[in-house]
């Protein structure tokens, strides 16, 4: 199978019909699973100190799902009620022709799905911001958790903001809406915060903060870089107003409103203020498997399915064993020195 997207999918898996419409998502704590995000590739071109190490070993091609299969697996999913999907990696815009993908997907906009959205670093962006728009993605995520040049390259290995900065500025002027998600790193950039965050609202971007996760080993102490969340937000409303904002996207931040900057803030928090109640969310890696939980290491291969002599079927009840396996909560610690991982595998691996 070539790696190219053809305009409609070449096969639609069997569902499960309640009535006469297709079963929705629902597990077994009776959440409706409405959001997919969809890794493409494990690759990147960053090499993100508490994200993996500097020799990283990415997967074999062969391994990855082609986009035609990344293509069927989505419109499986929103056969099955999913409304929103987030296409992640890995870095996504370093997989070939992926902009095939996207306008594929986008095609389904108004079919059944509500929004395509994508997280990137930011490096490719000034590239593919104006195809992304036409192919309807209206909103997109670019990590950046520093704006200082020697920091990031440090940071990140690579000396590639003035890239990311440019991809910022090109999806803004492509029309699409910029949310800036910035890993709180206790000493690193926790004292830059506030200018970040000032210097988003001032470009229109929201901003969202987020707690580092223990997922894969790193050449750095986790606790080293952790950095509480709620610290952060107390010591932001000395500084400012803070207004608790109703504002949600689907994911699993909390936002509030900034008085004097005039944006939005945003706090995704797995250890001091777990969201798992909520999950709506499913992930699928690049190699097809589904991961029902981030924090958790269960999982089942729709790879497998597609690539068997029956995959309507094997793919329809490998959804519905997801749903039965997807756990309550993940189960993140980050109070012990020289811990374990939660899990080894990497979130470039699973996809952000």
């Amino acid at each position: 199978m070539n790696d190219r997207v053809s305009p409609a999918p070449a096969r639609k898996p069997d569902l499960i019909l309640v009535g006469d419409r297709p079963a929705p998502l629902v597990d077994a704590f009776m959440r409706r699973i409405t959001y997919l995000r969809l890794s493409v590739t494990d690759r990147c071109d960053l090499r993100c100190s508490y994200c993996m190490p500097e020799r990283m070993t990415f997967l074999p091609k062969k391994e990855v799902l082609s986009l035609e299969e990344l293509y069927d697996l989505a419109t499986g999913f929103i056969a099955r009620g999913v409304t929103k999907i987030r296409i992640t990696g890995g870095e996504p815009l370093v997989r070939r022709d992926i902009i095939d993908l996207f306008s594929a997907l986008g095609r389904r906009l108004g079919h059944g799905l509500e929004e395509l959205t994508l997280t990137t670093n930011g490096t490719q962006l000034a590239a593919h911001a104006e195809a992304l728009a036409r192919a309807g993605v209206r909103r997109v995520n670019v990590s950046l958790d520093t704006r200082d040049r020697a920091k990031f390259a440090a940071l990140t290995r690579r000396d590639s903001l003035p890239q990311v900065l440019e991809g910022i500025a090109a999806a803004k002027a492509a029309g699409l809406k910029v949310k800036l998600n910035a890993v709180a790193l206790k000493g690193v950039n926790e004292q830059e915060l506030p200018d970040l965050i000032a210097w988003g609202h001032a470009e229109g971007h929201d901003v969202t903060l987020i707690e580092v996760m223990p997922l894969g080993d790193v050449e750095e102490e986790r606790l080293d870089q952790y950095l509480p969340l709620d610290a952060i937000r107390a010591r932001l409303a000395e500084r400012w107003t803070l207004t608790e904002s109703d504002h949600r996207t689907g994911g699993p931040s909390t936002y509030v409103d900034i008085a004097e900057t005039g944006g939005r803030l945003g706090f995704i928090t797995p250890h001091t203020g777990n969201f798992c109640a909520g999950c709506n969310r499913l992930r699928v890696t690049a190699t097809g498997q589904l991961y029902p939980c981030l924090g958790g290491g269960e999982r089942v291969d729709l790879r497998a399915a597609l690539r068997s002599d029956a995959p309507e079927a094997r793919l329809s009840a490998a959804l519905d064993e997801a749903l039965r396996i997807k756990p309550e909560k993940h189960h993140f610690r980050m109070d012990e020195r020289g811990a374990a991982p939660a899990l080894a595998r990497h979130m470039s691996m699973t996809g952000g």
